[in-house]
């Protein structure tokens, strides 16, 4: 059985990279504070943009997909699932809403998890929800060439629901310490968890959805506003391969968490970073021209058409496409390039 026991982080001498990380979201967890309070107005429409992200991006990242309409219908509640992808989409849209608007009150135990497990899967008609797994899984790669292999074997079946009710148990308790900051702890908890890989499926999404979790309750809601799902799905690769770097002697207990640590994070910490800038850049009464030129005016080398709508999720992609041939004809931009290769500059 592995053993978990997490006040060994308490006499760790973390690297000056993880240091400076911790900083950086200690400073801008601060800042953001600041905002909260003097541009409210920004904050509803942040909301609903990282809904839909955080909702299409965790389920994109497994490959369960519909049309951006659809999605956008199914996290409004304006429509019903038409098929197993959209069932599977609409229950991480109300888990994630419970997280959202009820993250104070959930407790970390192993039966809340597999409360939140079930609600994922509780539109799909499958009896997975809600239950540990039955049967050995594996996490697989496959290589260049098509052939899949093993990259890594979870922990069995019966030993799976003591591993979750262990994590908790030294989470909560190393929390309630405090003598480790909870950023560390929070990738260490996922990581765990992702190891054991408790379900038969929805494991990937489970840990995304804790993470947001976790991270509410220690005060970094930085989620709520930009989608750290999002984020993780735009550097997916890197995701895997820290996943698989970290795995390595887990079942013995002699794997490093650092890099998956400095991943989880560098990914709060940019979101945080993309808050700072979509606040100060949306204004409900500029156009869609104007803030896509505003937008431009932020970048200091070349940039592409992606890269803004980033910046402006929330206006269309074929009105951004003309704001930038707009800029462009006016003398604002220079386009060089075709196709995915296009990128702008500011003359």
């Amino acid at each position: 059985m592995r053993v978990f026991d997490y006040s060994v982080f308490e006499k760790i001498q973390w690297d000056n990279e993880t240091v400076a990380l911790l900083a950086q979201i200690h400073e801008y967890k601060g800042r953001q504070e600041l905002y909260l309070k003097q541009k409210p107005a920004v904050l509803d429409h942040l909301i609903e943009v990282a809904k839909i992200q955080s909702t299409e991006s965790s389920n994109k990242i497994e490959g369960i997909v519909t049309t951006n309409t659809r999605i956008k219908e199914l996290v409004a509640e304006k429509t019903t699932p038409r098929n197993r992808d959209e069932k599977e989409i609409a229950g991480y849209r109300d888990v994630l809403a419970l997280i959202h608007d009820r993250f104070e009150y959930i407790p970390i135990r192993s039966s809340v998890i597999l409360q939140l497990h079930r609600d994922l899967y509780k539109y799909s008609g499958m009896d997975i929800g809600g239950r540990y797994k039955n049967t050995q899984n594996y996490i697989s790669a496959t290589t260049a060439e098509g052939k899949s292999y093993i990259l890594f074997t979870p922990l069995p079946p019966y030993e799976t629901p003591e591993a979750i009710e262990k994590i908790c148990e030294q989470y909560n308790h190393a929390v309630d310490s405090g003598v480790v900051d909870s950023l560390l702890l929070i990738p260490v908890f996922i990581k765990d968890f992702l190891c054991i890989h408790p379900f038969n499926d929805g494991n990937g999404r489970m840990s995304r959805l804790l993470t947001t979790l976790l991270l509410y309750q220690r005060g970094y809601v930085v989620g709520r506003y930009i989608s750290l799902e999002h984020i993780i799905e735009k550097t997916k690769s890197s995701y895997y391969d820290v996943l698989e770097e970290t795995s390595e002697g887990w079942n013995e207990g002699q794997n490093s968490y650092a890099a998956f640590i400095k991943y989880l994070l560098g990914v709060v910490l940019k979101a945080y970073r993309d808050f700072e800038e979509r606040v100060d850049l949306f204004d409900e009464k500029l156009s869609a021209y104007d803030l896509v030129k505003r937008a431009a005016e932020r970048k200091i080398a070349d940039f592409t058409k992606s890269e803004i709508m980033e910046l402006c999720p929330e206006i269309k992609s074929s009105s951004v496409e003309a704001s930038l041939k707009k800029l462009c004809d006016e003398g604002f931009l220079k386009k060089i390039g075709s196709g995915r290769a296009t990128k702008y500059f500011k003359l």
